[in-house]
């Protein structure tokens, strides 16, 4: 179900169209303008926008404008009941996806919004292609000098040559995939296919049919035979991305194929077997998920012949700057600009930022960076508002912190330990209260770094440790 914003200066258009999208299951706000529109999105995106043309003050079409230039991932749809060829060509060059001419039924209503909605969804999955496609194309990605990242590399590559099943784990966004990608070229089976099977993004049937193919007739809408992924990568690897996500029905048929490496197409009795190596990946805790009832046990075995798990961003602090000089380097290219370089305070704020979407939230707030910048280099601003979000609440807690009086102290000199060093108290319990206030106290990690003598690597690793937020 989408998320709809309804701007019409008329009370009762709103409040028939609340009343008509809502019964479909669909949320809904309105607004009375397009300056409260603004106001609204500002806080919270929606998916679709259904604004009325002529409205007192801020017109449709310089909401339009507007949404466009600020909320691009927002669909608009314009509404008149003063349609002429003109104002649907002028309300498409201002980035209308449709046009709904008053009066409409709830039927037409709802229709659109589900053109919107399949439109959206064909939008976001050709995106997440994209970047898959660019991210086996960039290995800089996992170049790193981080030694526990690293170590995984080397693993990986050593286990390519073996046709063992293989584990990848990590949260969302840590190049699961492409180490993936890296160990399928690294192996005997480099000359045959690479398939990737998004696990998430199917239903039960559909992907079903997706790994192991269907005859014609086996279900509503298969008009014709169809060879599964499996069978389409003999002699090669399938990967298997959010595999913690299949049905408890298609664990078991996986569970099969990877014992016994045959099937059955759906609806079909003839076997098929095949020579393919599995790799999976999940941002689960798939232990979790086995005992809370929702993953076969026997599976996660027959999964986890080898684990690999993939650190966040995070954890690879000093991995950031590079590969932040890589990605935006690439992002004015693809918009044919001139390349700028990241401003210093701009560089410390990616560096302090905790990346919860990892390297593909940092490949996307540079893109977003190449495109707004439009001075010399990229500054805060040219950031994600969350981002830079972050970066005022750290120039603020550092404010706060010097206006008790916990900075007065020479530049570069380490502050005043908030605590009595005679205290009956442990070697750990006080590192821990030292790091809390050094943090507490500057403006951003690396100069905590700096003044604690550590890398922001140590750094990182002993807030988790400690549980320092």
């Amino acid at each position: 179900m989408a998320k709809l914003l309804v701007v019409d200066d008329e009370p009762g258009i709103c409040s028939t169209m609340e009343a008509a999208l809502s019964a479909a299951g669909h949320t809904v706000q309105t607004a009375d303008s397009g300056e409260l529109a603004l106001s609204l999105m500002r806080r919270q995106s929606p998916d679709i926008l259904i604004t009325d043309l002529r409205m007192d003050g801020m017109s449709g079409l310089d909401l339009l404008g507007k949404t466009r230039e600020y909320f691009p991932s927002v669909t608009p749809v314009m509404m008149t009941a003063y349609a002429t060829v003109d104002t649907a060509v002028n309300a498409m060059k201002q980035g209308a996806h449709d046009y709904l001419i008053k009066p409409f039924t709830p039927d037409q209503l709802e229709h659109l919004v589900s053109r919107i909605e399949e439109f959206r969804r064909l939008r976001d999955e050709n995106s997440r292609l994209k970047d898959q496609v660019e991210t086996l194309a960039d290995p800089s990605v996992i170049n790193t000098q981080n030694s526990k990242m690293q170590r995984i590399i080397d693993m990986a590559r050593r286990v390519a040559a073996s046709d063992s099943t293989i584990l990848i784990t990590g949260e969302s966004g840590t190049g699961k995939t492409l180490l993936a990608k890296t160990m399928h070229d690294a192996s005997v089976r480099a000359k045959g296919p690479f398939a990737v099977v998004n696990c998430a993004t199917l239903s039960e049937n559909l992907l079903e049919s997706e790994l192991f193919g269907h005859v014609r007739g086996s279900f509503t809408g298969a008009v014709k035979d169809k060879t599964g992924r499996l069978q389409l990568a003999e002699g090669g690897t399938v990967f298997l991305d959010e595999i913690g996500e299949i049905s408890p029905n298609l664990q078991t048929k996986l569970l099969r194929f990877l014992q016994e490496r045959e099937f059955e197409k759906v609806g079909d009795t003839k076997t098929i077997k095949v020579d393919v190596r599995i790799i999976a990946a999940t941002n689960k805790d798939l232990e979790r998920e086995v005992r809370e009832g929702h993953f076969r046990e026997d599976l996660y075995f027959r999964l986890n012949v080898i684990d690999l798990h993939m650190p966040s961003l995070r954890d690879r602090p000093e991995d950031i700057p590079a590969l932040a000089e890589q990605l935006l380097a690439r992002s004015f290219a693809a918009s044919h600009r001139t390349p700028r370089p990241l401003s210093n305070d701009a560089k410390r704020v990616i560096i302090a930022y905790p990346w919860p979407g990892n390297i593909r939230e940092l490949k996307n707030a540079l893109e977003r960076a190449a495109i707004l910048c439009t001075v010399d280099e990229v500054t805060v601003d040219d950031l994600p508002d969350r981002v830079a979000a972050f970066a005022a609440s750290s120039a603020l807690a550092s404010a706060a912190a010097f206006e008790t009086g916990e900075v007065a102290r020479p530049p570069g000199s380490t502050p005043a330990a908030p605590y009595p060093v005679n205290s009956e108290v442990s070697l750990e319990e006080l590192e821990r209260r030292h790091i809390q206030h050094v943090l507490a106290t500057v403006g951003t990690l690396e100069e905590a770094a700096t003044l604690l003598g550590i890398n922001l690597s140590t750094l990182w690793r002993k807030r988790r440790r400690y549980l320092i937020e």
